[in-house]
């Protein structure tokens, strides 16, 4: 009665209706896109083409990601991917570069400089990897009877490369009007959409091996029960922090002098797993070498295929997992700034009990962080190779893959995100009706 009240509360404030209109609105437009085929492609003969993506591997997380418009060979086949390598990029560089250390500084319209500089490296990466994605197309499983201009294919790159750019720039439109104009954040909400997509495909495969074969309906009952465990662990992770206890001394003026009130306690929330997703997207990247590397014709590169090309085998597992460890350490020293939370906290006359401020109060955090991030790194590690373990219980691949990997921990960390929001809205109007009419009333534009 509690949630369905709370959805009562959701439609009557007006400006969280139309925002959740918009944000459902935009996202059915992107996967109405996803399912647009090329121009000069025959979507009836994709059939074989998008069966290769139906076994796990590379093939499987990049149309997952993109909600299947991969193996659609959609205009939205790159998905909103470029942009995310884009703003890694620029993230990494901007460590390095004082030019956009400068521009983080500035506050908005720095960031906006920054944004911009973002949208244009997506443009550069899509005139990369679209005429890739393009010429790839026969090797991947495309019938040459499936073009519809066979002997005019360079007209059809060229026009499709433009296409697909376009796409790629109009989904980085859509997540951002999702982000100022719906609820939540619209880049990671369309890359959710995406891979619940797939989910329910997934699914009943699943459902009907095991009705067909061993195990039966209970069996498909343990795995929802097992998968919702790990959802539960996965939201322990995202919101897991360490309270580091803080002090701030307030002076209150008597007769012409000041003296010290007692202090007022606050926290630093330290999470345990401040970088996110981004160490199993680093890990990734570095495990698709091997695949490329088993294009080469020696016997080097076959061995190297062999033992990493089965995303569900022992070597490609232990590998991912310890670079996962390391790329948590590294994202976490590059995105959690000790040094500028130990000056803020001077400068605001905060300190921590025993610690004295400034560069031992830095210390001291940075031996806090590092003491969490081993846990979290493990953990985060264990989750990215849950499925390899799944599998090996008879578990389909395509199921496998969302007990773990960085697909559940987007779609956990995105809802809670939205949640949050959504929360937040409430939050606001209720304390806005305790002091009027003690009742929600419809916001005023």
């Amino acid at each position: 009665m509690k949630f369905i009240e709370t959805l009562k509360n959701i439609w009557k404030i007006d400006e969280l209706k139309d925002r959740i209109i918009m944000t459902f609105s935009l996202l059915l437009v992107y996967r109405f896109g996803a399912q647009v085929v090329l121009p000069g492609i025959d979507s009836s003969k994709l059939a074989s083409f998008s069966e290769n993506f139906e076994g796990g591997g590379i093939g499987f997380v990049l149309n997952a990601f993109t909600g299947g418009a991969f193996s659609n060979a959609s205009v939205f086949a790159l998905g909103i991917m470029p942009y995310i390598s884009a703003s890694i990029v620029v993230q990494l560089m901007g460590i390095a570069i004082p030019y956009l250390q400068k521009l983080q500084k500035e506050g908005a319209s720095g960031q906006k400089k920054i944004n911009q500089i973002t949208r244009w490296l997506t443009i550069g990466i899509c005139l990369i990897q679209a005429p890739s994605y393009l010429l790839s197309l026969g090797t991947l499983g495309v019938p040459s009877d499936a073009y519809l201009m066979p002997d005019n294919m360079n007209l059809f790159l060229v026009s499709s490369t433009i296409i697909l750019v376009t796409g790629c720039v109009f989904a980085m439109w859509l997540g951002e009007k999702i982000t100022d104009k719906g609820i939540g954040n619209g880049i990671s909400l369309l890359i959710m959409v995406g891979i619940i997509a797939t989910l329910p495909q997934a699914f009943v495969q699943e459902f009907a091996a095991r009705v067909t074969g061993t195990g039966g309906v209970m069996l498909v009952l343990v795995e929802l029960l097992v998968w919702f465990v790990v959802i539960l662990l996965c939201i322990m992770l995202v919101m897991a922090v360490r309270k580091i206890p803080v002090q701030y001394a307030r002076r209150a003026a008597s007769g012409g002098y000041e003296k010290n009130e007692q202090g007022s306690r606050q926290f630093i929330p330290l999470k345990l797993n401040a970088s996110g997703v981004m160490p199993i997207i680093f890990a990734q990247a570095i495990m698709f070498v091997p695949a490329a590397l088993g294009q080469l014709d020696t016997s080097w590169a076959t061995t190297v295929q062999t033992a990493f090309g089965d995303i569900f085998g022992f070597w490609y597992n232990l590998v991912f997992a310890l670079l996962i460890i390391i790329f948590t350490y590294f994202y976490t020293a590059i995105t959690v700034p000790t040094n500028k939370m130990a000056d803020d906290l001077k400068r605001n006359g905060g300190f921590i009990a025993g610690i004295r401020p400034g560069t031992e109060t830095a210390d001291y955090l940075d031996k806090i962080m590092s003491q969490i991030t081993l846990p979290g790194s493990i953990f985060l590690a264990l989750v990215a190779i849950f499925p390899a373990f799944v599998s090996l219980m008879g578990v389909t691949q395509q199921w496998a893959l969302f007990y773990g990997g960085t697909s559940l921990l987007i779609m956990v960390g995105v809802a809670i995100d939205t949640m949050q929001q959504i929360n937040s809205y409430l939050l606001n109007r209720h304390y806005d009706g305790l002091i009027k009419t003690g009742k929600n009333r419809k916001a005023v534009a």
